[in-house]
C-alpha cells in the first residue's frame, strides 16, 4: 500500500477583490493538477487582503455566500483533488473567524478551523498588527483526516500559530502526520523568523510541515515574505518557493514520519518536573 502523497502549495499575492485573486489562482491549480498533485494548499487569506479591519468584517459573508469558498469546491470536485484554503474571513456570530477549509475530492467541506492565535503585535519598525480588531479566536484545535490509499491525518494551523510551539506538539501526539501552516507573514520577521519556525516544528513533531505563503506588495499595502515551504519531518527543505508567483510540488512518503520518530522519540519522552518559580 503506498504511503506516498503529492502535494502543492501555491504562492501568489492576493488583492483586495476576490475575483481578481481568483483569476491568478485558478491557472495556478490547473498546473498543480497537471503535475499530479492530490493535495492543493493555499495561503492565509487565500483570495483578500484589505486595508483596515472595518472593510474587511463588511466584505465578509457566511460561508454559503463566500464565491472563493463555492468556487473551490466545485474546482476540488472536478479535478478529484483535496484543497486546503489557508483561510477565508467568514462571518460568524460574533465578529468573523479567520477560517481555514480543508475541501474533499467530493467538492464538500471536510473540517474547518478558526485560527487560535490572533496576530496582535508591534513590530519594531513601527507596524501595528491587531487581528482580535477583525477576528474571533478559535478554541478548539482540528486534525482532518483524508483518505488516499490510507489514512492520513493532517493538523491544521494558521500562520502566527508557528509561534506556538505546544499546539503543534499536541497534534503530533494525537495522530498528525502532516501539519499545515497556510500565511501572510510579515516582510520584517520573516527574513529572520520563518525558516527558523518552519523547520523547529518539523523537527520537535516528526511531522511532515507544508506552509503555502503569500508573497509581494499587495494593493491594501501589505508586503509579504513569501518562501512557501514544504518541510520533512527530519527538518529537510523540500522545496522552497521563494519570492516569484507560482507554486512548489514535492512528492512525500508518510513512512518518513515514522522513521523520524523512532529516530527521535521526543513526543514519547516528555517528563513531568516540578518548579521552584
Amino acid at each position: 500500500m503506498s504511503n506516498n502523497l503529492s502535494i502543492s502549495c501555491l504562492q501568489y499575492t492576493a488583492t483586495k477583490e476576490d475575483s481578481i485573486t481568483l483569476k491568478t489562482v485558478k491557472p495556478l491549480i490547473n498546473k498543480a493538477v497537471d503535475l499530479g498533485s492530490n493535495f492543493i494548499a493555499l495561503p492565509e487569506c487565500a483570495t483578500a487582503l484589505q486595508n483596515n479591519p472595518e472593510i474587511t468584517k463588511k466584505l465578509a459573508t457566511s460561508e454559503s455566500e463566500n464565491i472563493s469558498l463555492q468556487t473551490f469546491k466545485k474546482i476540488a470536485k472536478d479535478n478529484n483533488v483535496y484543497i486546503l484554503i489557508g483561510s477565508l474571513p467568514v462571518k460568524t456570530e460574533h465578529k468573523i473567524a479567520n477560517r481555514s477549509f480543508l475541501i474533499g475530492p467530493s467538492g464538500k467541506v471536510l473540517y474547518k478551523y478558526d485560527k487560535i492565535h490572533l496576530f496582535d503585535v508591534e513590530l519594531p519598525n513601527g507596524d501595528i498588527f491587531k487581528e482580535s480588531k477583525t477576528y474571533s479566536h478559535g478554541s478548539k484545535a482540528i486534525i482532518a483526516t483524508i483518505k488516499l490509499n490510507k489514512a492520513i491525518k493532517i493538523g491544521m494551523t494558521i500562520c502566527y500559530d508557528i509561534r506556538f510551539p505546544q499546539l503543534y506538539h499536541d497534534l503530533a501526539r494525537n495522530g498528525a502526520d502532516i501539519i499545515t501552516v497556510p500565511s501572510a507573514f510579515s516582510n520584517l520577521t520573516g527574513p529572520f523568523h520563518w525558516h527558523t519556525l518552519l523547520k523547529a516544528r518539523a523537527i520537535e513533531t516528526g511531522c511532515f510541515i507544508i506552509a503555502p505563503a503569500q508573497t509581494g506588495l499587495h494593493p491594501c499595502g501589505r508586503k509579504s515574505f513569501g518562501h512557501s515551504l514544504i518541510i520533512s519531518p527530519w527538518g529537510e527543505i523540500l522545496a522552497d518557493a521563494g519570492r516569484d508567483v507560482g507554486l512548489i510540488n514535492a512528492k512525500i512518503n508518510l513512512e518518513e514520519v515514522k522513521k523520524a520518530r523512532l529516530a527521535i522519540p521526543s513526543l514519547k519522552s516528555k517528563k513531568n518536573y516540578s518548579t521552584n518559580f
